[in-house]
């Protein structure tokens, strides 16, 4: 049985096709610029129904009416634009700020096409990229690999197909989007990153830290654990929950490099086959509770299974990094913070423009 929290980035994908599928006309908000101290980072967005409806933040609460009345003109038939506000130091300081800042944003109306791509890339697990030139208003929507595909009804050549594709690349390694100025025109390229997925095995005290953590972070957690009475829905409300054996489960999730195993329920039985699976994939983080003692019988086990030193080593045992923490909300900091580290120092992808 599965129960399943939706992330705020993704409610607003959903949020904007729900409203298509109603039949209502949606505008679409971008932050494509920030100077200073902006509120909200590049590539936030913003789903504005014709109804007056909207979801998601551009700036924090600065300049949201002033979009939805510019998000009215769209609707009355004006063109897709670049909307420049100052956000003041006095604003600034509502939205949590130390000074003011400067943000562009791209309005137009969203086609229920490119949104639909968007929703079902996320459903993928694919991260893509929209590419929006802002001086005519095109866009188009383009996967990893793809970036020399014709868009915005003109072929990328227009704008340069090498250096499109590199900036795509880069943009989508790094996820961060960027503004980037090619054969004299302004594109903005948007990325829309997959979420991280974290899998527990074992629902143990320190896994209900752990997930706390980890969905403020914005990351998909599923908590596997056969023992129903402690992987319940009352102990991690709002979380993915498999009561299959550890193995079946992470195979059925189709583990990924965008993907973190964790096992903590300190049992053999269940540990050590979901680390069996989460060696044979790419998973870029795998942790594993336990003293050196435990870690160094639980690596001789697994290289009587026919693992190897080299493809063991992936394995972080003693699990998180060594701050010298002593309490349950320590010890799953030390985990995120091992975690994040080993995502965000991740090698670039052979063969990944530069």
């Amino acid at each position: 049985m599965f129960e399943r929290m939706t992330s705020d980035r993704e409610a607003v994908f959903a949020t904007a096709s729900d409203w298509l599928g109603e039949g209502e006309r949606v505008a679409w908000a971008t932050v494509v610029g920030t100077w200073s101290s902006s509120p909200r980072p590049l590539g936030s967005q913003m789903a504005i129904a014709e109804s007056g409806r909207f979801a998601g933040s551009v700036s924090g609460g600065c300049v949201e009416s002033a979009v939805l009345v510019a998000a009215g003109e769209v609707f009355a038939g004006g063109p897709a634009r670049v909307l420049r506000y100052g956000v003041s130091t006095e604003q600034a300081w509502e939205v949590g700020l130390p000074c003011g800042g400067t943000i562009e944003v791209h309005l137009g109306e969203a086609s229920r096409p490119l949104v639909e791509r968007l929703v079902e890339a996320r459903a993928r697990r694919q991260s893509v990229a929209r590419v929006i030139d802002l001086v005519s208003g095109n866009e188009e929507m383009l996967e990893p690999g793809r970036a020399g595909a014709s868009w915005g009804g003109s072929r990328a050549g227009d704008a340069g197909p090498a250096e499109l594709a590199r900036a795509v690349e880069q943009a989508l390694h790094r996820e961060q989007s960027q503004l980037i100025e090619l054969a004299g025109r302004r594109l903005f390229v948007h990325v829309v990153a997959a979420p991280l997925r974290l899998v527990v095995v074992g629902a143990v005290h320190l896994t209900q830290a752990l997930a706390e953590l980890a969905m403020l972070s914005g990351i998909d957690v599923t908590v596997v654990d056969p023992r129903t009475a402690f992987a319940s829905a009352e102990r991690f409300p709002g979380v993915t929950l498999s009561h299959e054996w550890p193995d079946a489960a992470l195979e059925g999730l189709r583990l990924d490099r965008r993907s973190a195993v964790v096992v903590l329920s300190h049992d053999a039985k269940l540990d050590e086959p979901a680390l069996q699976v989460a060696l044979r994939n790419e998973c870029f983080y795998i942790g594993a509770l336990g003293s050196q003692r435990t870690q160094a019988a639980r690596r001789a086990r697994l290289g009587e299974s026919g693992f190897g030193e080299d493809v063991l080593r992936r394995i972080h045992g003693p699990v998180g990094l060594d701050i010298g923490a002593l309490t349950t909300p320590e010890i799953a900091i030390s985990i995120m913070a091992e975690l994040i580290r080993a995502w965000r120092q991740r090698p670039e992808p052979a063969g990944a423009a530069r």
